[in-house]
This record gives C-alpha cells, structure tokens and sequence, in this order.
C-alpha cells in the first residue's frame, strides 16, 4: 500500500508540472496520471488502495466541502437564493430529458434505459467545481452578484437530486415499480442534512467557545482534526440512517463549516481555512488520481462516435436549463456564460455509480458505463479548462469596486 501511495502522489504531482508547462489545468494531469498508473492501464496500484478508493475519494471531497463552509457567506447566498435553487435540480432534468429524447436514436437504448444513462451523466463534479469556486469567493471575483456562491450552492445539490432519480430509474429498469414517495427523499435529504449539520456546527463552536473561556485555547490544527472528524460522522450518518430516512451528508458538511464560520472571529475562520488548504493539496491529489483509476479506458475506445455526440447534445440541453435558471437575475451575459460553463464538469458521480448498470446484469450497462467514462474524459478537462481560462474574462474583479 505504501508503494501504491507513493505512487500515486509522484505521478500526481509529476503530472501537474508537466501539464501546467503546457498551460492545462492541474486536474487534468492528475487524471491522466490516474489513468496511466491504475488497473486498467500499467497497474501499479495495490488491490488493497483500490478496495478503499470511494473512501479515498470521499475524504478528499470532505475537505474541500469544509474549506467551502468556510468561505462562504450566507448573506451573499442570499441574494441568489432562488437561482441556487433551481441550479440544483432544473439543468440536471433538461440533461436527463436530453438524453431520453435522443439516446434510444444514438445509441438504440429504450426510453428507460435512456433515462437512467442521464441519471448517470448529469451530475455536475463538486470535486471540479468546489475548489475552482472557493478560489473564486477567496479572489472576491464574481461574488459581488455572488456567481461563485450560487454555483457552489448548486452544485452540492445537484448530486443529491441526481443520485435519488437514478435510485428510482435503476429499479424501473431492472423491473420493478418506481417508488413516487421516494421523490420525497430529495427535500427531506436536503433539509435535515442541512439541520444536522447547522447543529454539528454550533455544538462544535460552542466546544471551541468553552475551552477559550476556560483559559484551554484550542491551537488550529487541533480544531482541524475536530472538524475532520466531525464531518466524517455526518457522513457516517447518512449511510447509517439510510434505511429509515434521507440525509445529505455533503450538505451537511457545508453547513457545519457555514455556521462555524459565521460564529468565529473572521481571523479565526481565516485560519482554519488556509489549514484546510494546506491539507487540500494532499487531498485533490488522491481525489483525481483516485477518479483517474477508476476510469476504464478499453470502454472508451468501444464508446463511439454516436456516445460523444449524445454527451454534446445532452450539455446542449444542460446549457439551455441554467440560462433558465437566471432569468430575472441581474447577472450580465457574461456571467450568464460563466454559470453554463461552470456546470459542464463530470467525474466524480459518475466514476461511481457509472458501473452499476452493468454490475446488476443490465442488457445496458456496457453502454452507460461506456458513455460515463467518456463523460469524464470529455467534460471533466473541457470544464475546468473553460472556467480557469474565462473566469478572469467573464467574471468582474470585485476588489476593485
């Protein structure tokens, strides 16, 4: 395992310096180095690291879910409240509705079929998206109108909505009747992550306020390792409860680290958020090698022309469903261009649910798991191409105003 690790840091980071040579993103190195040293290509990763890789994963995507907490500021979420909304669930349905129109033609897959392949496919990466919109809140660029805040905002709940309709799509391709009342879960996930999570936050501030007032002050690297740990029983709790109830573990992260930052001292939070940056660079290494591992490339090549045509159309549609979202915003077009490109990205969600399909015997499977894979190949370095090349172009310096 030590190997393996080695492994995938050197590669990594080797990746990133030779990518950023060539002016490209850093992620996309990080995933082409991924899939150059995972199973599917030279195979140096240990058995043992690829059997813990979705929690490999999803500890890298906590961090940066916190450093996210802790950089956004409710009273700017506020003023885009009602696009951030529709920003979670509205270009997610226009996709999946892209997809069922013209999948059973490209690809000869049913209607049913055709929808849960778009279940699969519209999730937009918070792995991509997060850390590229925090450094946008923390370069104050855009947040006067707060672009980067209702980008973030919808994006971590754009995967809850997603994942529960591929829940449903799933049992109806298998067979079996969907479930209406488990469209419940979507608000009721989303509400009580946030409430748990709200809650985490104050109970863990409340621990910091007691001990400073006790004269025990907590040293910034100790409160790190607190909210590490915290975040990681929310995420615990989501999968305890699931049988009973729907919790959003990544919202309720968020919201921890929201309220966090709203009780701290401006300084204080400051702190914990470069902490979190120091650990983040560690982190978006394992996060994208880790996606880059998963990704197999034989699936690729079997793909197609027709998948990547189907996967252009389907952003089409995804396009047309967030200029919707900001109709009756003050956001120029500019901005309005910034938010479609911000919501390209696939990798994350469909690095993992896009095997399933074919794991449950689906006739299917090989063509969603084909189409998934090339998703991220295609969309993951056009996205963070775009936004790292526009947002500076698009998005106002508001440091200057």
């Amino acid at each position: 395992m030590l190997f393996s690790f080695a492994v995938i840091f050197l590669a990594g980071l080797g990746a990133v310096a030779l990518f950023q040579m060539m002016k490209l993103p850093r992620v996309i190195g990080m995933l082409a180095a991924g899939i150059v040293v995972g199973p599917f290509a030279l195979g140096l990763l240990d058995d043992k690291v690829l059997s813990v890789s979705s929690e490999l994963r999803q500890t890298a995507l906590i961090i940066i879910l916190i450093k996210a907490g802790l950089a956004l500021e409710l009273s700017d979420l506020k003023k885009v409240g009602r696009s951030a909304v529709m920003m979670s669930f509205l270009p997610a349905c226009f996709e999946m509705a892209g997809y069922m129109v013209f999948a059973p033609m490209l690809l000869g897959t049913s209607r049913i079929e055709s929808a849960l392949m778009g279940a699969v496919l519209s999730a937009v990466s918070p792995a991509v998206v997060v850390p590229r919109m925090v450094s946008l809140i923390e370069k104050n660029r855009g947040t006067e109108k707060g672009v980067p805040q209702m980008i973030l905002a919808g994006a971590s709940c754009d995967d809850v909505f997603v994942l529960v309709l591929f829940s449903t799509f799933l049992t109806m391709a298998q067979g079996g009747k969907a479930e209406l009342s488990g469209l419940i879960n979507i608000p009721v996930s989303i509400v009580l992550g946030l409430m748990i999570g709200g809650i985490s936050g104050f109970l863990i501030y409340g621990l910091f306020e007691v001990a400073f007032r006790h004269g025990k002050k907590i040293r910034s690297s100790m409160k790190l390792i607190i909210m590490l740990s915290a975040a990681f029983l929310l995420m615990t709790v989501e999968s305890s409860v699931k049988p009973y109830v729907a919790v959003s573990g990544l919202l309720a992260v968020i919201a921890m680290a929201c309220v966090i930052k709203k009780k701290s001292d401006a300084e204080v939070s400051k702190r914990l958020s470069d902490k979190f940056g120091k650990i983040w660079i560690a982190a978006e290494v394992i996060l994208f090698v880790m996606v880059g591992a998963a990704v197999d490339i034989r699936y690729t090549l079997s793909a197609g022309v027709s998948a990547a045509c189907m996967i252009f159309i389907a952003l089409i549609f995804r396009a047309v469903g967030v200029v919707i979202c900001m109709a009756g915003t003050k956001l120029n077009f500019k901005e309005r261009l910034f938010c479609v490109i911000a919501y390209l990205p696939k990798a994350t969600v469909q690095a993992a649910i896009g095997s399933v399909p074919l794991a449950a015997g689906l006739a299917c499977g090989k063509t969603v798991l084909s189409v998934a894979v090339l998703g991220i190949i295609l969309t993951a370095p056009l996205g963070a191409i775009g936004i790292d090349m526009s947002c500076e172009k698009l998005l106002t310096d508001d440091r200057k105003s």
